[in-house]
């Protein structure tokens, strides 16, 4: 039997979140990152779902990886940003209120840029 691709494991997880499968969701996004670490559509599904499992600092790592991985995609700030608001929602923690609205006005630079 043929492995998955990333892509194709990526979509398999798109699938299982659907249906509200986040822990199956996960595992694939983890098994296509085990593949290809440099994966930046899975490093930001991760943020995703590790907010919306109240997994906030691995949410961040992943948002920030996606973000280093490909640093003049202004999306890939935006969606940092509301990773950070998701995390500052669920921990009060100040500072990623400080570091949203850094990762915001980089998108906005990036977006004028292009």
């Amino acid at each position: 039997m043929n492995m998955a691709t990333p892509n194709e494991l990526y979509r398999e997880h798109e699938k299982l979140k659907a249906q509200g499968s986040l822990d199956e969701a996960l595992a694939k996004l983890q098994e296509a990152l085990q593949q290809d670490p440099n994966f930046v559509d899975a490093h930001l599904a991760l943020a995703v779902l590790y907010g919306k499992m109240n997994r906030h600092e691995d949410a961040v790592e992943h948002g920030e990886r996606a973000c280093t991985l490909a640093p003049n995609d202004a999306f890939n700030f935006t969606a940092l940003s509301v990773t950070y608001q998701r995390a500052w929602q669920g921990t009060g923690n100040q500072m990623y209120i400080t570091k949203a609205e850094d990762a915001k006005a980089r998108a906005h630079m990036l977006e004028i840029r292009h």
